[in-house]
């Protein structure tokens, strides 16, 4: 009898151990792929958050990241990767303009940890951490991104066939010299960039999956001019992580390059969809839902305007702006939210909606660079409405912004002054009010100015000018006759933006217009294909003003846009 007591009693606990669920204060996520990062740790949880925090900041949401890190090392108290992990994500990424996304304290602590703890790691990861101690020295509050380099670049001599080695390296090249690959779009590229290409696809061969070095081959090549190779990691990234949005997002890179402006607005229009449900239901908050997640409408904007869409343009514009979190409006750091308010003015001017730019709300009086293009869309307005003395006062207004110290410390994704896109604003807007007058001569001169200013932006995807000056040029030369002049211009527009119906309807005008019928015809066969899917008609490079319509906002039940609680959650373990 006591025996079976003893085998009932012990059958019980058993039981209940087998019973026992692991807890998780970080959410596991749903449709993250199947890339692996083999690391030393004795517990599975240990190694599946380290997976997803790896393959989230191969996302770029460094702050999801950092949580699955943070709760690998909960997991296991004494894994080295994971406080890694930690240090890795807090230090400077790829769009931080070189600045920490965490404080030194909590960095310093992890690499102590992690070196603490890497007597046991493999020889690659004790390579890697050594590499990281350097980045953040003990005795420095600096961050040390050029002997990180020189050490990752150490590493990836030592273990050659480590995709995810070969990947930190190229990505500390990237961090260094950040949008700066080629000497202009379609340039030659700079010194560093040929072995960082080389290193990213040594990178592939080894493993075509990776999504890290799949998502910087697209950024290292997004401003060249060869899209072959790239086509193919845009390929791989549609399906790649289904649910993290910015790799869904990062064929468009490529697509808006190579005149596929529809197949960008596909990949956008996806993630939107990953983007919405995983910051619904993972509560995401900070860097990702105010940047990346408005950024996957912002590119829609860009690329369905490029394809004539005027009302999913204006949508999407509008959707980048509405779900900002208006706190952030003020917050150091987050400049660049201030530039996807003025998303909605600039789309508008695009289509010509005149009624509807009147009709948009003034921003707060001390946002002064949304208030300057806000001055500069009701100016263009006011000008077609034939009412230039309202289109000057808005151009006087738009000038004082302009030159203004709020306007001046606001530089957008670290890349682009604001104050240079006002100063474009400016010029363009008094073009157009030449235009008007009859003064095609000035306009001509200040629309050229206006693109020596564009030409200059450092380059950024979509461009932090919406939308290429050449589009207006070109439609002034056209009605002064300077049929030769404008056709000039847009080629030079269509060797920037490939296949884009705006450029092709003015080289079809000026072709017809000089009796280059044979060349005009297969313009024209160019143009049926880019505008397929427009819902606006254009006269030379601009709306037809006979034919402007009133683009209304639909809302189709079957839009991705539409479905954003809908779709199946994408976290198992729901937040605390």
């Amino acid at each position: 009898m006591k025996s079976t007591l003893i085998f009932i009693s012990l059958l019980l606990v058993l039981t209940t151990c087998a019973d026992k669920k692991p807890t998780f204060e970080a959410p596991i996520l749903k449709n993250i792929g199947d890339y692996q990062v083999k690391v030393t740790t004795p517990s599975e949880y240990a190694q599946l958050f380290f997976n997803q925090g790896i393959i989230m900041a191969n996302g770029f949401n460094h702050a999801e990241a950092e949580r699955s890190f943070r709760e690998s090392i909960r997991q296991d108290s004494t894994f080295a990767m994971g406080y890694w992990g930690i240090a890795y994500v807090l230090g400077p990424n790829y769009n931080s303009g070189g600045q920490n996304m965490g404080a030194v304290n909590d960095i310093k602590q992890a690499v102590q940890k992690a070196v603490r703890f890497s007597k046991s790691a493999s020889a690659w990861e004790q390579a890697i951490i050594k590499a990281i101690e350097v980045k953040f020295p003990a005795d420095s509050i600096t961050t040390n991104s050029e002997r990180y380099s020189a050490s990752m670049k150490a590493a990836y001599a030592q273990f050659s066939e480590n995709d995810f080695v070969a990947t930190l390296y190229a990505e500390s090249i990237m961090n260094l010299h950040a949008w700066n690959f080629f000497v202009r779009k379609g340039g030659a590229p700079q010194p560093w960039t040929p072995e960082l290409l080389q290193v990213i696809e040594r990178a592939m061969t080894i493993n075509p999956k990776n999504p890290l070095a799949n998502h910087l081959y697209l950024h290292a090549t997004e401003a060249g001019s060869d899209f072959d190779k790239a086509l193919i990691s845009a390929e791989r990234l549609k399906t790649l992580v289904p649910s993290a949005g910015h790799l869904v997002h990062m064929p468009s890179h490529i697509y808006i390059n190579t005149g596929d402006y529809h197949e960008g607005s596909i990949a956008n229009e996806k993630a939107v969809v990953a983007d919405s449900i995983y910051v619904a239901e993972c509560k995401s908050q900070g860097v990702y839902p105010q940047y990346y997640y408005p950024h996957n409408y912002h590119f829609l904007a860009a690329t369905a305007t490029f394809e004539g869409r005027g009302a999913k343009a204006i949508e999407a514009a509008y959707k980048t702006a509405s779900i900002l979190d208006k706190k952030y409006f003020r917050e150091p750091g987050y400049e660049t939210v201030l530039h996807y308010t003025t998303i909605p003015f600039h789309v508008l001017v695009k289509f010509e909606q005149w009624e509807k730019t009147i009709a948009t709300v003034k921003p707060d009086e001390d946002l002064a660079y949304p208030k300057a293009i806000w001055h500069y869309a009701r100016g263009m307005a006011f000008a077609n409405l034939n009412k230039l003395n309202e289109a000057q006062t808005e151009l006087d207004s738009l000038n004082r912004l302009s030159g203004s110290e709020a306007v001046k410390k606001i530089i957008i994704w670290s890349i682009n002054p604001a104050e240079q896109v006002c100063k474009i604003a400016s010029m363009v807007l008094n073009a157009e009010l030449m235009t008007k007058k009859g003064d095609y001569k000035m306009a001509t001169e200040l629309l050229k100015q206006a693109i020596a200013l564009e030409d200059n932006l450092n380059y950024n995807e979509p461009p932090d000018w919406f939308f290429s000056v050449r589009h207006l040029l070109g439609n002034v030369l056209m009605i002064a006759g300077d049929y030769a002049g404008a056709e000039k211009i847009y080629r030079e527009d269509l060797s920037t933006w490939p296949k884009n119906g705006f450029a092709l309807t003015g080289l079809y005008e000026s072709l017809k217009a000089q009796s280059k019928l044979p060349e005009a015809d297969e313009v024209k066969k160019q143009l049926d294909v880019a505008w397929k899917y427009a819902d606006s008609d254009l006269k030379y490079s601009r709306m037809d003003e006979s034919k402007r319509k009133n683009l209304t906002l639909k809302v189709d039940a079957n839009s991705p846009n539409e479905v954003i609680y809908l779709a199946s959650s994408v976290c198992i373990a729901k937040v605390k």
